[in-house]
């Protein structure tokens, strides 16, 4: 489980970090000359691109990949891993180093990436037994 976990997060920081930031090369808000001085900023803002944001990319499909592991046998975890992922996604829009669009983007990406790999592991790992004929 603890490997899927982990490819959940790798998986979601290359494809938004390292395949999708690249081609869409959107600057951050902080960064961005017209708007800067609209922006509060209260954290270092970095020189990177910020479309989609992979802090959001990564905790939606880490937290995803929990929901669908666990919410049969612990059900507050279905509130608890979204409340996560949407905190930590909201903290960079208040944090000024992403636009709101960055946000729901890189959730959307975690979302698909956590039940990819939740998929793959409830298939060799299921909650309950296969039949076989």
């Amino acid at each position: 489980m603890i490997l899927f976990f982990l490819l959940s997060f790798g998986l979601g920081d290359m494809i938004s970090a390292s395949v999708i930031k690249p081609q869409v090369m959107r600057v951050r808000p902080c960064n961005d000359v017209p708007f800067k001085e609209q922006v509060t900023v209260r954290v270092r803002c970095g020189s990177g691109y910020s479309m989609p944001s992979s802090h959001a990319t990564n905790h939606f499909a880490m937290g995803v990949f929990l929901l669908m592991v666990f919410r049969k046998k612990w059900k507050p975890i279905i509130w608890l891993s979204i409340l996560w992922a949407a905190s930590i996604s909201f903290a960079q829009i208040y944090v000024g180093v992403h636009y709101p669009g960055d946000i729901l983007v890189g959730s959307l990406l975690g979302i698909l990436i956590g039940l990819f790999t939740s998929s793959i592991f409830l298939f060799f790992q299921p909650d309950e037994p296969r039949e076989t004929a």
